[in-house]
């Protein structure tokens, strides 16, 4: 029995030296390698070798769910590259990563943190994988690729394969044409939430290879083609020293990458949830990742914002216009800024030796999804390839290395183009006639161009002399009239120099005579008279040819001076939008100052939302449309129109509805227009309306875009709730509506905000989105504040939003010292108050 029993007891002995050698063993396996039965628990972390990437469980931002990833490890900000179970995260802590016959494999082990029979797989790499043996591995890369080799060390899996809002130096992004795998960039939902979004980032191989950023499959931006060095239009991409650039086209895959110049750098191509596309580079000076280069960098990077044969330039006002010798296929929708028709020619091609080429530089490269290309042509085999074929509408070298080569050819409408710093070289197709000189087209002798120089310079000349015989005419007639002109007294002359300054600024406005306002109005009858507002009363009137106007008239105890008249006009004659009011015309005649608007036959918007009676007649769908036609005109103020417009007093009642029940922004009266960069500015004088101005106006003077955007916040929950910001009383608190709303928001009972009158016609998602938004738009500090173009994209997608912070409430007692109050109502609202002069504490 002693035998035995120290036998057994070697046995054991020895089983257990084997059982913690094995331990050693695993223990110290490699740190940034998973073997086959090694449980990865959460809390654990694997290293890569350099030390700079780690694996393990992490929850993002506020979420408590718990996913598998990737993220750098010398970064303070925990910055995810790679994300494993993003569809399927667990709720606990509970899970574990394995190497398992799957491959990698996350398991629920239901809170005992061991693969047992009762564990579950929520995500593996669906491979079949033996592990009878230990040869099969997992390991983290120095390049952040997380690789699964098999016995023999070849690679059966990688992460860089399945990216997902992150590209790093190394990965592709691209098709395998043999296997049809494509490997693509995904948003995230949001911050907190790993899962697809809706913006993804690929290649697409139709026509000529290109890059396409897609929102729920439309396309929203692109680049390309590649031209040898970077895609075409894209900034900085080819000419940045941190990176190198490969696009690799050929019968077996086609893909982008980046690589890194110098490996001590840590940077990322980043696809935000948002939609926006950067190249970021961490600081460590500043603990922070700063962005270099944007792809998706102003509003000219969306998709054919001009349509067919359009050009987008930022730097004009409105962006838009048409290709040389292409006119708007609608000029009604241009000229309300919508440019979806794109162009059309003013002339046909005539095909075949009819038709020459115009040499176009310094744009963006068309779409070519609809194109031919061969990579050995000439530049003038091209030109004939081109000629030769009557759909083809335009040409280019398809490389700009080596002086150029290769061909690409496009055919039909020539669809997102925008001038930028390019100097690739584009030859469009144009009717002989509209080539206006040959270098247009490429070809021509001498004689030929000296004969043209001498018909220019004639034709200038004699130009010249017209130009100058016109002007003396006119300044002759001018001193005549002059003489011949009664004296108007000081007030008069000075109104009427600027009738004819104002006509000078904008030609499309008409100067109205006080008599044919006057009788349009039936002399300004009280039964004509529409409201009155803080500047004087409205009116309707019908002109002889049965156009139905309203008519501002400054009363002479007015709070409009005449450079708020002056501004007015000036401002309103150049912003034409579909969710702006349309100014007509103008009467200035003795001490009379009118301005002559598009009538509106619903009013304003308070005498809906405000008025018990009228409430129900817009139902949730309707509201909601208002919301978005305002966030629009407001973004067409602050970014897209020819000049930066800061409203400035942007409420209810400066709402108006057309017989439609669209929205239309009214009263530019108190409207500042920014110069340049600039983008906030202080002043002495504070104008709007008490309710509608955020703190930092009234307190401090200072006003931006970010002012407005607070306006427009506290008017969503006013057409919510059916209530004024001020004057809200409720019987619980003392706060105004929208510290009523944050309340409400915090208990998660923001429905209870919504108007009576459409509870039963309201979309509970919609209201809880536009309630969110509204408080994202009046939190206390401006810089929290989204912009309109991040307003207009929030109502637009169901992404998650980010969390508001504590709004202004701005309660009455709050209000500051004001110096000067005009107690005029305003038009629709004879309870508001107006704001005309503040000193800023």
């Amino acid at each position: 029995m002693r035998e035995t029993s120290s036998h057994s007891s070697s046995i054991i002995n020895i089983l257990y030296c084997s059982c913690v050698l094995i331990s050693i063993l695993i223990t110290c396996a490699a740190v940034d390698t998973i073997l086959v039965n090694q449980i990865i628990k959460d809390g654990d972390t694997i290293l890569s070798s350099d030390e700079n990437f780690k694996l393990g469980f992490f929850s993002p931002g506020t979420s408590k769910n718990r996913y598998v990833g990737i993220w750098y490890t010398n970064i303070s900000t925990c910055t995810v590259v790679w994300v494993a179970n993003t569809e399927t995260p667990l709720t606990n802590n509970s899970g574990i990563l394995r190497v398992g016959q799957r491959g990698l494999e996350i398991l629920n082990s239901n809170g005992n943190g061991n693969s047992n029979s009762n564990s579950t797989v929520i995500w593996s790499t669906n491979l079949t994988v033996s592990v009878t043996n230990n040869g099969v591995v997992a390991q983290l890369l120095d390049t952040g690729n997380l690789v699964l080799r098999n016995q023999e060390g070849i690679i059966i899996w990688q992460s860089f394969d399945y990216p997902g809002d992150t590209l790093l130096s190394g990965m592709k992004i691209g098709l395998d044409l043999k296997t049809g795998k494509d490997i693509h960039l995904t948003s995230w939902k949001s911050d907190n939430d790993p899962s697809a979004g809706s913006y993804v980032l690929r290649v697409d191989k139709n026509g000529y290879p290109q890059l396409f950023e897609t929102r729920d499959l439309d396309r929203q931006s692109r680049f390309g083609p590649w031209d040898g060095l970077t895609f075409n239009g894209m900034p900085n991409l080819g000419l940045n020293a941190i990176f190198t650039h490969q696009f690799v086209f050929n019968d077996n895959e086609i893909y982008y990458r980046y690589d890194l110049v110098n490996n001590t750098l840590v940077s990322r191509m980043y696809l935000f949830p948002d939609g926006n596309i950067r190249y970021l580079n961490w600081i460590n000076r500043t603990q922070s990742w700063n962005y270099f280069s944007t792809a998706t960098i102003d509003n000219c990077a969306r998709y054919g914002i001009c349509g067919p044969n359009g050009v987008c330039n930022i730097y004009n006002a409105p962006p838009c216009s048409c290709l040389d010798g292409f006119e708007p296929r609608s000029p009604k929708d241009w000229n309300i800024s919508d440019w979806t028709s794109g162009c059309q020619r003013i002339k046909p091609l005539a095909c075949g030796t009819g038709d020459g080429f115009r040499n176009v530089s310094g744009i963006k490269f068309p779409d070519t999804n609809v194109s031919w290309y061969n990579q050995s042509m000439t530049l003038g085999e091209c030109e004939l390839a081109c000629k030769k074929n009557c759909t083809c509408n335009a040409y280019a070298s398809l490389d700009i290395r080596n002086g150029g080569s290769g061909c690409l050819l496009w055919f039909g409408d020539l669809m997102d183009i925008r001038l930028y710093d390019e100097n690739q070289e584009f030859y469009i197709r144009m009717p002989a006639s509209e080539l206006t000189s040959p270098t247009s087209s490429g070809n021509g002798s001498k004689k030929t161009k000296k004969k043209q120089t001498i018909i220019i310079a004639v034709t200038i000349s004699l130009g010249l002399v017209l130009v100058c015989l016109i002007f003396a005419m006119y300044a002759a007639w001018k001193k005549k009239k002059k003489a011949q002109k009664p004296d108007l007294g000081p007030g008069q002359g000075r109104d009427e120099n600027y009738a004819n300054e104002s006509h000078k600024d904008d030609t499309e406005l008409s100067s109205f005579s006080l008599s044919v306002i006057a009788k349009s109005t039936n002399n300004f009858s009280p039964n004509n008279k529409l409201g009155e507002g803080g500047f004087g009363p409205v009116y309707k009137g019908v002109l002889e040819d049965g156009l139905e106007i309203a008519v501002k008239r400054l009363s002479k105890t007015s709070t409009q001076g005449l450079d708020e008249f002056k501004n007015e006009v000036k401002l309103i004659a150049k912003l034409q939008h579909r969710n702006l009011v349309k100014l007509l015309g103008y009467c200035i005649q003795g001490n009379e100052r009118m301005l002559i608007y598009e009538y509106m036959v619903n009013k304003s918007l308070d005498s809906f939302i405000f008025d018990t009676s009228e409430s129900p007649m817009l139902d949730w769908a309707r509201r909601y449309r208002i919301i978005h036609g305002i966030a629009r005109g407001l973004l067409y103020l602050h970014h897209d129109s020819r000049l930066r417009i800061i409203h400035r007093d942007l409420k209810a009642s400066n709402i108006l509805l057309d017989k439609d029940l669209n929205p239309k922004i009214s009263d530019f009266g108190l409207a500042r227009r920014f110069s340049g960069y600039e983008s906030e500015v202080n002043t002495n004088r504070v104008v709007g309306t008490y309710g509608y101005i955020p703190p930092e106006y009234a307190v401090h003077g200072l006003f931006s875009v970010k002012s407005d955007v607070y306006s427009f916040g506290v008017l969503v929950l006013e057409i919510v709730s059916g209530k004024k910001n001020r004057g809200f009383s409720q019987e619980e608190h003392n706060d105004t509506l929208i510290g009523h709303a944050w309340r409400l928001y915090k208990e998660g009972r923001s429905l209870e905000l919504v108007s009576s009158s459409v509870r039963l016609s309201c979309v509970e998602s919609q209201v809880l989105r536009s309630i969110h938004i509204g408080l994202l738009c009046v939190q206390h500090l401006a810089e929290d504040r989204p912009t309109m173009s991040s307003v207009v994209l929030m109502l637009g997608n169901e992404n998650a939003l980010p969390s508001p912070n504590p709004p202004a409430f701005f309660a009455e007692e709050e209000l500051p010292i004001l110096t000067s109050i005009s107690s005029g109502p305003t038009l629709g609202s004879v309870n508001e108050i107006t704001i005309t002069l503040l000193n800023a504490r």
